[in-house]
């Protein structure tokens, strides 16, 4: 074992875990409050059974921690700061029950290798991915438990209950269920009827998921498979770019090693089970790269898995070396978040993410200079998602996007009534100079104004006398045109941004009967 017995491996994977999850604590309560974070964090201020973009678990956590705990980062951030650091310790916990008691030196050395890959040290911002990867890996922890039980009718169960709620934060949550269901059907046919019992565990969550869509015009749906998917081809470069991005998260050394040696688990059908259960889901994501492009964060709840199955294949030598090699690819990635976030920003003025760098870094001094100085009864606006959810972080205030957006930030068309500033002044934000002329129509009287910040110029439009009717025909009838397309196939209960501007093609009863509909006053 080259030195690594049980004591040394146990004593090492602690060292790495509290070496980790230090290192996170420390960047919780560093990194500056991120874009998507900030449009979250909106979820948590303004609770509801469901949201625009993704189902609603993250919003329940951030409303949970916003009252428990209050608006710090840290405070936000404390949940994810705990989630790899749960899924090191699953790792060695499964990793133990499924090895011989020879080589449990295998299982703490694993966990310690997962708690060291640079992904899992870094993720420490409070997204969607934050419920979703703990709740597929306590899902998962579950299911194996369920193979190595005499009564596993509990343990799966559970699997399905977990599954459910990792389902509410988002959907590739399905792609684990898919590797069930395999494992079921084609390996473990004697217990069919674990799949209905975890179906049933899962149901009351995509029940009240597919409610809240079926009464707010399909929201989730239209972006995740309709809204962001209008631009998909077949595409080589991305499929090369996901082949590589996977090389890297895996990392080739893990790899290579994990696929020449043997299984050495004591229950090589539970080992064939977590081999399926990282498998399956990769290989889906491998073809949906060959239309789109493939997110790091679309992976990463599935490493767990693959890191176990290296861990039951490897020797507690190999496993070493591993631990080795991803130390080292840890200090790269350190030294460039320290370049990014900590070096004055001067170093980076002729960087083209000059002005993001000095937004992010600068975010609550800019907030103060739009708000400063404010026309009476005037509301702030941006006009894209990411800066208006920043902004409303610091500002302590929902700062809505003006015009179409995109298929992101339509949480607006839940929560805003443009009806409502009729008359009234708004002062929006944008990185770029505003081309008053754009902008006329929709206001009496319009006048650009700009500031500073860290060397960065930014822009704003102040508008007199908002005109609700051209913006409506106008803005907000693109932004159906492009966003609120339903198919007919899906039916609609509801849809509150249709109903309350009086848009037919989307609503209960849209078509002919519905053409005539118009916006009701809300005064």
């Amino acid at each position: 074992m080259n030195g690594f017995d049980t004591r040394a491996a146990r004593a090492t994977f602690l060292w790495v875990f509290g070496l980790t999850l230090g290192a996170k604590v420390g960047l919780a309560a560093w990194l500056p409050f991120s874009g998507d974070e900030a449009f979250f964090y909106q979820w948590g201020v303004h609770p509801a059974w469901g949201y625009s973009d993704h189902p609603p678990m993250v919003g329940w956590l951030l409303w949970a921690l916003r009252s428990a705990f209050g608006d710090a980062p840290l405070a936000l951030r404390s949940v994810t700061v705990l989630v790899t650091s749960l899924l090191g310790l699953g790792v060695v916990d499964l990793a133990r029950r499924l090895l011989p008691p020879a080589r449990e030196a295998a299982a703490w050395l694993a966990g310690a290798v997962y708690l060291a890959l640079p992904f899992s040290w870094l993720f420490v911002l409070v997204t969607t991915d934050t419920p979703l990867i703990f709740f597929m890996g306590a899902s998962a922890w579950c299911f194996v438990r369920a193979e190595l039980a005499e009564r596993p009718a509990g343990w799966y169960a559970a699997a399905g209950v977990l599954l459910g709620a990792a389902f509410l934060s988002k959907y590739f949550a399905v792609l684990l269920g898919l590797g069930y269901a395999l494992w079921i059907l084609g390996w473990r046919r004697g217990r069919w009827w674990a799949l209905p019992l975890g179906a049933a565990g899962a149901a009351p969550a995509v029940a009240l998921h597919l409610w809240f869509n079926a009464h707010h015009g399909w929201t989730n749906v239209m972006f995740n498979v309709y809204n962001r998917n209008e631009d998909a081809a077949w595409s080589l470069a991305d499929f090369a770019v996901y082949v590589v991005m996977m090389a890297y998260l895996l990392t080739p050394w893990l790899l290579w090693q994990a696929a020449r040696v043997r299984d050495g688990s004591a229950r090589p059908k539970a080992a064939r089970l977590v081999a399926l259960l990282w498998i399956v889901p990769y290989a889906a994501l491998a073809l949906v790269a060959t239309r789109r492009s493939v997110g790091l964060h679309w992976v990463l709840g599935f490493v767990p898995l693959f890191v176990l199955w290296a861990g039951l294949r490897l020797s507690p030598a190999a496993l070493a070396r591993s631990l080795k090699w991803t130390g080292w690819l840890a200090v790269p990635h350190a030294l460039a978040l320290v370049a990014l976030l900590a070096a004055p920003l001067a170093w980076w003025q002729s960087s083209k993410s000059f002005p993001s760098l000095v937004f992010l870094r600068e975010a609550p001094a800019i907030a103060t200079a739009l708000t400063r100085e404010l026309p009476e009864g005037a509301t702030l606006m941006a006009r894209a998602y990411s800066p208006a959810a920043v902004l409303a972080y610091h500002a302590g205030r929902y700062v809505p996007v003006f015009g179409t957006g995109r298929f992101h930030a339509r949480q607006d068309d839940l929560l805003v009534d443009f009806r409502a500033f009729e008359g009234k002044a708004l002062r929006i934000y944008d990185r770029k100079p505003f081309a008053e002329a754009e902008f006329a129509p929709y206001f009496e009287r319009v006048r650009t104004a700009s500031f500073s910040v860290a060397g960065q110029t930014f822009h704003y439009l102040d508008g007199e006398g908002f005109r609700f009717q051209p913006y409506r025909d106008t803005l907000l009838q693109q932004a159906v045109d492009r966003y609120y397309q339903i198919p007919a196939r899906l039916p609609i209960l509801g849809s509150p941004f249709c109903e309350r501007y009086g848009f037919a093609s989307c609503s209960p009863g849209r078509g002919a009967a519905a053409a005539g509909a118009a916006p009701t006053d809300p005064r």
